[in-house]
């Protein structure tokens, strides 16, 4: 990211306040930090023993960019601090997971609104939980792990269901729908044209079930990019499409790839962080795909009725207009792509051969 962002959550300020009331870190050893956002000061703990464990790829590159070490998953640490999300599911499995990497403290951080009293409540029963600390709308606690079985129970299973079609699909707690298929991509498919051909980009494919569904019914298509910033969404994207025309990129779907120019983007970008709508996240998928699309090329976007996207693709497309609106959702095709600065000529086969590294 281009700029520092305001601090979503006061972490180091709640640390500090339970560093002062007894919480004791190792003096040696990793220190995991698990999945804090982009923007989160943690410059109260030793940068140098600090792993940031985050499967987003925005996060993981922000705090890459400030020195820190980073990595997708856990390893053995000597504590471990779990920012919680608002999925009670998710965060039960982040808490498991830093139960099972540590035999020192476990320390929980959240804010009010991501549900981390409950947590709390959960977890007296089971451990010798520390007084909770309140500041800033959320609380921090913690405990001595028991154990690394102690939160089998809690782990987070993957999930398998059937689509319309009668094709299996698996998802994991954490991934957006991950209880089945979004209406949106379901009424996005529904007008995308059987006839696509050429290279397409599925801009935020999340765990794949809009791509499968694409590959499926348009024979045409020579390759199909799926960019997704939550690595644990492509993961399951990697088993749920299994059509060799498929690429998969680990990057911040925000950003277009360098030196890719398609024919289509399709695309149900997110507009919310948390509780917080934040419709920018949605124009910045505009411009991106503005970006790698060639001249003649086309976007294929879904998105709730309210949200103002037509200011944004009146800027970067010649012409855009609205193919569909049902069930709350509306489909957008912007044709023409505005180019505000001069792009080098593009190397489409240059994605076809190989997976970059993420």
């Amino acid at each position: 990211m281009s700029q520092p962002l305001p601090d979503p959550a006061p972490r180091a300020l709640r640390l500090s306040l339970a560093l002062e009331a007894g919480l004791l870190l190792p003096n040696e050893g990793r220190l995991a930090v698990l999945h804090p956002r982009a923007g989160e000061d943690i410059s109260i703990l030793p940068r140098e023993r600090v792993q940031i464990v985050t499967p987003h790829a925005p996060d993981h590159a922000a705090f890459e960019a400030q020195g820190y070490s980073c990595a997708q998953e856990i390893a053995e640490a000597a504590a471990v601090i779990v920012c919680l999300p608002r999925g009670r599911d998710e965060a039960r499995d982040l808490i498991a997971q830093a139960a099972a990497a540590t035999t020192g403290p476990v320390i929980l951080d959240g804010q009010k609104t991501d549900g981390i009293e409950a947590h709390l409540r959960a977890l007296r029963g089971r451990v010798e939980l520390s007084t909770p600390i309140s500041k800033g709308h959320g609380k921090i606690a913690w405990f001595t792990s028991p154990g690394a079985t102690a939160f089998d129970d809690w782990r987070a299973e993957q999930r398998a269901f059937g689509d319309a079609n009668g094709r299996s699909f698996v998802t994991r707690p954490g991934v957006f729908s991950a209880d089945g298929v979004d209406p949106g991509s379901a009424l996005l498919s529904s007008v995308l044209p059987v006839g696509m051909k050429g290279v397409v980009v599925d801009l935020g494919a999340g765990w794949g079930w809009l791509s499968a569904t694409l590959l499926a019914q348009a024979p045409g298509i020579e390759a199909l990019h799926l960019m997704e910033s939550d690595a644990r969404a492509l993961d399951c994207a990697r088993a749920n499409v299994a059509d060799p025309r498929a690429v998969f990129h680990w990057v911040d779907a925000t950003r277009p790839l360098p030196g890719l120019r398609v024919d289509h983007v399709i695309t149900n970008p997110p507009f919310h962080q948390g509780r917080t709508g934040q419709p920018a996240l949605g124009q910045a998928f505009i411009r991106a795909a503005s970006a790698m699309l060639a001249p003649a090329g086309k976007l294929w976007l879904v998105a709730n009725r309210h949200l103002p996207y037509e200011v944004t693709l009146a800027q970067t497309f010649a012409t855009h207009q609205e193919v569909a609106n049902e069930r709350g959702f509306k489909v957008l095709v912007a044709e023409r792509p505005r180019r505000t600065v001069t792009q080098k000529p593009a190397l489409r086969r240059a994605y076809l051969s190989q997976e970059p590294k993420g």
